[in-house]
């Protein structure tokens, strides 16, 4: 099955903010999905690389890479500021990162521990933060935190599947 590429995608609003609790279930769950993909296998099948895409390790060490993005973002509209930080598409933090040399469970212990943060920090939101808007700058479409927190869900989900799809490929 081919799946579309990320930056091909198109996220449409969530209009009902009462979704926001069952997203932040799902942002919660991401580390531990990681954890069962990924945390008992051989060191030798955590570094193997097919073709230009990224290692299992790498694929982990980019969640964790973007996740003060996702925090900032959030607090970007806290400040009620027009539109939200730039990341940077080249993805040079995962790529400098070198996680192929950290151990697996250190980079899933980091995930989880930056992922714990986000998702307080939502949980923490009010109603009156919920309804601000700001532009997403590559989408170039409005947001609302809700949409934000679902944005990072699938891209959690974008990268457990390129996991899984590497996995059956190796295998």
């Amino acid at each position: 099955m081919k799946r579309t590429a990320w930056f091909e995608r198109v996220f449409p609003s969530i209009k009902d903010n009462g979704l926001m609790p069952s997203i932040i279930e799902r942002l919660s769950g991401t580390p531990a999905r990681a954890e069962e993909l990924a945390g008992k296998l051989a060191p030798a099948l955590l570094t193997r690389k097919l073709t230009d895409r990224w290692s299992i390790k790498e694929e982990i060490g980019h969640l964790s890479d973007l996740e003060p993005l996702w925090s900032g973002r959030v607090d970007d509209f806290i400040k009620g500021l027009p539109e939200l930080r730039v990341a940077d598409l080249s993805n040079q933090t995962t790529h400098k990162a070198n996680h192929n040399a950290t151990e697996i469970r250190v980079l899933l212990k980091r995930f989880r521990e930056h992922r714990r943060q986000f998702v307080a920090k939502l949980s923490n939101l009010d109603d009156a933060q919920l309804v601000k808007t700001a532009l997403h700058p590559r989408l170039k479409t409005p947001m609302r935190v809700i949409d934000l927190a679902h944005f990072v869900a699938e891209h959690d989900d974008h990268h457990l599947a390129s996991i899984r799809e590497l996995l059956a490929e190796i295998n």
